[in-house]
């Protein structure tokens, strides 16, 4: 058995363009808001991989100050790991620091695992003996 309000179909166009509306209104904003979530995401993984370097910059600048003043004289010629004494180490993300000793350079650098995470971080200087 049906019962019919009397008066409940009169509105009935009003609602459907309000439903309508509502509808092309989300749309709106979901075509707006979903390009501009993914910009904020691109600007994080840049922001971080920017952290990783500034790091890992910081670390390569005063581990070779610590290796110039002498430091260098306890590795013998060639290609050694090298493993930081700074704390902040613990912050970059996995990958190796690399010491090349030749007659008369140093070179030490931050070799990230994975490309986009601030990249490698070279420092090479002339020493004398």
């Amino acid at each position: 058995m049906v019962i019919r309000i009397p008066g409940a179909g009169q509105y009935r166009k009003e609602r459907a363009s309000l439903t309508i509306e509502l509808l092309i209104a989300v749309t709106i904003l979901v075509l707006a808001v979903f390009p501009l979530a993914l910009s904020f995401l691109g600007e994080q993984k840049l922001a971080r991989s920017y952290y990783y370097r500034a790091v890992a910059i910081e670390i390569v600048d005063g581990e070779m100050e610590a290796l110039v003043a002498g430091g260098w004289r306890g590795f013998q010629p060639g290609v050694h790991a090298y493993a930081p004494r700074a704390e902040s180490a613990v912050q970059l993300h996995p990958g190796r620091f690399e010491l090349t000793v030749a007659s008369d350079r140093l070179r030490l650098a931050w070799l990230p695992a994975k490309r986009d995470l601030g990249g490698a971080v070279i420092r090479e200087v002339k020493v004398g003996h």
